[in-house]
């Protein structure tokens, strides 16, 4: 066959879709807004790359943490710059305190002039926050005037919480709970960790069971009107075309849905690429312009999508006789065949047995047999529904009006029951398995925290140079605060610099110091030794009266804030105690009349804070105290656990795309019912205008929609279960099955077809009419 009859026999089949007149034009729009949307969606995952990109540039240009132990030599090129970061409720805000050495000194990417002292640079969003009555806290804690907006260079995403302020004193050589250093430059350059195999994993299997439902999709929005399709090919065969080019005729009529399509897909892309700024989905948005699509990616998805509807649509048709009268769409199809549809899942399992019991130990997953793999049993699923339909429906008779209709619907067109259930039980199917992943391996990804929290929820890290006891002053007298535990700490070494024994040093009063250690007895100017604590074996040989100290040693570079001490005679002895935060530091225990002077200068003073949780926004006025005592004090709140960041990062991306996913799952399958509904118009009428109730009809309706979807779950849920299994078994994990989770996919699954099913109502009710009986 030569290719100018397979182009000219597909330019036909596009004529035919474009001026066949309305019935030909309906078609070719609801193929179009179902390719378009599966579309929209794979351009959107195009454009991630160069948005993931994008972020980290800009995040990098604006990196001003080198965390060196080597400070910058002042000139009037450089800037001083203090982390100020602070959290309001559960966002996160990015602040930076800047003192410019000079008038050539590095403004950071975005700002175009230094804020002076009391004055500050604010992000459109902060901006907003601080001007709406929810910032009235946030007001408090920022007291400063606004005198400029960061611009979309130096800020991650557009709703991103972040402010530079000015600031005077700041000292990059002292010693401080907030990190100041002084750069000559942005964008220092740092090192990321690489991810670990079974993270990986995780971004490969996501991808996968994100993307594939939309290949489904796309490849049964080309098959809308097929039994319309088929009378049109049989009216060709009477005037003489043969079958073959029937089929090439049927392929270019999909072509031009799937052309139309594109052009749709771009069309919708573009529109909520502007609309990508204004939304946030899980904390996570984008700049209009880092939605910019690879362009070998989008040359791949132009040349795939109507590559593939030539290909369905020859698929479709391969068993398809089709004859000049078009009798054989009204004989009982043909059994389908089982074996050839266990061989995708089979082959599937086949590609990921190698790699089972691999783990994190032996190096990263084959990522070409774990997406082969996954692909294989998710198509198996799009292969075994339609057989299982066919079967289950086959053996179902007896019922009600309604039920016998929808049944004998189903029995002779399970076909198109099954490919509007495909796309949801892929999607469900991938969602068991990745649910049951995560739950997994979850557990390495999360830290027990050894935070009491019978003890503290939050503490305070109080710069050096700042009086701990006014600090505890305030902080005590703040709303909802209900006790305080105060504590210094530094070290002790047997030299000034580069000590070969060491021991810790915890400064505190006769209360606090009772928080990390067992006391006999406790007064003002008393200093205890605690010895064979977690991780302390130099308490033992350097708390001997008598012997010479130096507290606050000098390590590498950073000489001349050593403080000599002595060890006293009338030392006592104290047992070791785990503190609020759940360390054990032993060591030396000073009340503060025993301090030696200077001393205070280089404490490391943390606050350990017990709150009353029924007071509102309690964390919220701490933190607004703690910025009133030092803007460069830090405020921890104290959880239970804490996960991996990219643990995290990963789960969040999968909840933002099957978010969208969702989104496509619902918009496709209304259409898809619509373009049924619309097959089915005269049917519907007639059965109207012989006197059956339109309740009957509508029941019948949701009857064909409900038992493929209960029968699609199933198998989903079984093939969600098997992937699960087998990718826990991969990373060396032990099979355990969330039902919680199992359920509520499949619940969620049910409720997107249930709402698509109630949406559908109000035109199938518009074509229960006897009018639709009319034709021309």
């Amino acid at each position: 066959m030569s290719a100018r009859q397979w182009s000219r026999d597909l330019a036909m089949g596009a004529r035919f879709a474009v001026t066949g007149g309305r019935e030909a034009w309906v078609r070719v729009l609801l193929t179009a807004v179902g390719v378009g949307l599966g579309v929209a969606l794979l351009l959107l995952t195009t454009a991630l790359p160069s948005a993931l990109a994008s972020r980290h540039d800009r995040e990098s240009a604006r990196n001003d943490m080198t965390y060196g132990s080597v400070v910058a030599k002042k000139s009037d090129r450089t800037l001083v710059v203090a982390d100020a970061d602070t959290t309001f409720r559960d966002s996160d805000v990015r602040g930076r305190l800047l003192a410019p050495d000079g008038p050539r000194a590095p403004l950071p990417p975005g700002v175009s002039a230094f804020p002076a002292p009391g004055e500050m640079v604010v992000s459109p969003a902060l901006g907003r926050l601080l001007k709406s009555a929810d910032g009235k806290l946030l007001r408090e804690r920022l007291d400063r005037r606004v005198t400029g907006t960061i611009a979309d260079s130096g800020l991650v995403d557009p709703h991103e919480l972040a402010f530079y302020a000015g600031a005077a004193g700041l000292d990059p050589t002292g010693t401080s709970t907030g990190r100041i250093e002084r750069i000559g430059t942005f964008g220092t350059a740092v090192r990321s960790e690489a991810m670990d195999p079974v993270l990986v994993l995780l971004v490969l299997i996501v991808f996968v069971v994100l993307l594939m439902p939309v290949g489904v999709f796309i490849a049964a929005a080309v098959r809308f009107g097929g039994e319309r399709r088929d009378r049109r090919l049989a009216a060709l065969r009477l005037v003489g075309a043969d079958g073959r080019m029937t089929r090439r005729i049927a392929a270019g009529e999909a072509l031009a849905g799937a052309l139309v399509g594109l052009v749709l897909g771009a069309g919708f892309f573009l529109a909520g690429r502007q609309l990508a700024g204004l939304v946030m989905v899980f904390r996570i948005s984008v700049f209009p312009g880092d939605l910019d699509p690879s362009p070998a990616l989008v040359a791949l998805v132009a040349l795939a999508v109507p590559a593939a509807a030539v290909a369905v649509t020859l698929f479709a048709l391969r068993g398809v006789v089709i004859e000049p009268l078009g009798v054989v769409r009204t004989a009982r199809p043909s059994r389908r065949r089982l074996w050839w549809r266990l061989l995708l899942p089979l082959g599937g399992l086949a590609m990921l047995y190698p790699m089972i019991g691999q783990g994190r130990s032996n190096g990263d997953f084959n990522q070409y047999l774990v997406i082969g793999g996954v692909l294989l049993l998710l198509v198996g699923i799009t292969a075994l529904l339609p057989w299982v339909v066919e079967a289950v429906v086959a053996r179902l008779n007896s019922g009600g009006v309604a039920w016998q209709l929808a049944i004998r619907r189903l029995q002779l067109s399970s076909g198109s029951a099954a490919r509007l259930v495909n796309g949801i039980a892929v999607a469900v199917a991938g969602a068991i398995a990745l649910q049951m992943l995560f739950a997994g391996v979850d557990d390495d990804y999360t830290r027990v925290n050894k935070n009491d929290l019978t003890r503290a929820q939050m503490s305070v890290d109080v710069p050096a140079g700042v009086r701990l006891d006014g600090a505890v002053r305030q902080l005590s007298g703040t709303k909802g605060v209900t006790h305080t535990a105060a504590l210094g700490r530094t070290d002790a070494g047997s030299r000034r610099n580069e000590p070969s024994t060491s021991s810790s040093v915890t400064v505190g009063d006769c209360a606090a110091l009772r928080e990390t250690a067992v006391l006999p007895s406790c007064k003002d100017g008393d200093v205890f030794a605690v010895e064979n604590a977690d991780w302390d074996t130099g308490t033992a040989k350097l708390d001997k009266p008598g012997t010479g100290l130096y507290l606050n040693p000098s390590y590498g570079s950073s000489k001349g804030r050593e403080i000599p001490w002595k060890v006293p005679a009338d030392i006592k002895r104290a047992g070791s105690r785990t503190d609020p935060s759940g360390s054990e530091y032993g060591g030396f225990l000073f009340t503060p009349g025993a301090l030696p002077e200077r001393a205070a200068s280089v404490m490391r003073q943390t606050v350990y804070l017990g709150l009353d949780e029924s007071v509102p926004d309690v964390r919220e006025l701490v933190r607004n105290t703690a910025a009133t005592i030092d803007p460069l004090t830090t405020v921890n709140t104290w959880t239970a656990t804490s996960q991996s960041r990219k643990f995290t990062s990963i789960r969040t991306g999968l909840s933002v795309g099957a978010t969208c996913v969702l989104v496509l799952i619902g918009a496709s399958l209304l259409v898809s019912q619509l373009e049924q509904l619309r097959e089915r118009r005269k049917l519907l009428s007639a059965l109207v205008a012989f006197g059956t109730r339109r309740r009957t009809l509508s029941l019948s309706v949701l009857w064909q929609t409900a038992v493929p979807i209960a029968l699609g779950l199933a198998l989903a849920a079984i093939v969600g279960l098997t992937l699960g299994t087998v990718l826990l078994k991969m990373t060396g994990t032990s099979v355990h099955v969330d039902w919680a989770s199992v359920l509520s996919m499949t619940g969620i699954g049910a409720g997107v077809v249930l709402l698509v099913t109630l949406l559908s109502l109000p035109p199938l009710i518009r074509l229960m009419r006897p009018e639709g009986l009319r034709t021309e």
